[in-house]
């Protein structure tokens, strides 16, 4: 029996921080939307007790470091499981690039497992097992557009934006979200991105305030950090995308465009500055 799970790719179309908490997370506001660029999760039951995974990607860990695999002996620990797994991940999401590809990975883990094991979970008791995986599990194990805030781990769907593009460049570099926070101070934010505009303009399917509403505080750190993050927003910006924005702690950038043909130009303008280069529609 095969089990296959998509796992795809999360853009924030806002970032806000609010504070810093006393568990030492920060406290965030954030608007988050899956697009169609996704890793693939395919799990088998090989007999035994043993939790194997295997990618043809030589980018990850194959062992307990890789959330996929911490969601299943979490699962196994926690409602006293026997049974083994092999994983298989076709990993198509680049790897720490602000895209969540591990967290949605983690996600697909858990809801593949819940079939493959017959545990009978329902969404919100795999999203509270998720939040024990990372802040943005929760909601790739929900999917959709969302608005999340503590953490990142309570959710509040939100209609999906309007289909569009979306030309996702990464760099050649790989940033620690560790870092990023580490360097942010929260208390000295001066523009935060307004939750509520993009809320309102999501309800009303408004491609252009969508756009017009983008924003991510995050982007002053790392713009610090790797000055080419910012040389590369700058280049989408001046290929025509309707709006531009890092995603996460980055370092992918992402492009909205409502046309395919704009989103052709900007890839192909793209593709002698940054490698890493993708046009996917939005999901929903």
């Amino acid at each position: 029996m095969y089990i296959y799970e998509k796992a795809p790719a999360k853009i924030n179309l806002m970032l806000d921080v609010l504070h810093k908490r006393q568990d030492g997370f920060h406290e965030v506001e954030m608007v988050m939307t899956m697009v169609d660029l996704a890793d693939r999760l395919t799990l088998s039951d090989p007999g035994g007790s043993r939790i194997s995974l295997s990618s043809q990607s030589g980018y990850i860990p194959l062992d307990d470091k890789n959330l996929a695999v911490k969601a299943a002996r979490l699962l196994r620990q926690r409602f006293g499981i026997s049974r083994g797994v092999h994983m298989h991940l076709e990993k198509r999401i680049p790897v720490a690039a602000g895209l969540a590809g591990g967290s949605s990975d983690a996600a697909a883990a858990l809801r593949g497992l819940n079939r493959l094991w017959e545990l009978g979970l329902s969404m919100a008791e795999l999203e509270e097992l998720g939040a024990e995986l990372g802040s943005d599990v929760p909601f790739c194990v929900r999917g959709g557009t969302a608005l999340a805030t503590g953490r990142g781990e309570k959710l509040a769907t939100l209609p999906n934006p309007p289909r569009c593009w979306v030309v996702l460049a990464k760099p050649p570099i790989n940033v620690s979200t560790a870092d990023v926070y580490g360097n942010l101070k929260a208390a000295q934010i001066g523009n935060h991105p307004s939750a509520s505009g993009m809320k309102d303009a999501l309800e009303r399917g408004s491609f252009g305030d969508v756009c017009g509403g983008l924003g991510n505080v995050l982007e002053d750190v790392t713009l610090k950090l790797y000055p080419g993050v910012g040389r590369l927003k700058k280049v989408m910006e001046n290929l025509g995308a309707d709006g531009v924005l890092m995603s996460g702690s980055g370092p992918t950038v992402f492009g909205l465009a409502a046309k395919e043909e704009k989103a052709k130009r900007i890839c192909n303008g793209l593709r002698g500055f940054c490698e890493e280069v993708y046009a996917v529609r939005t999901l929903g």
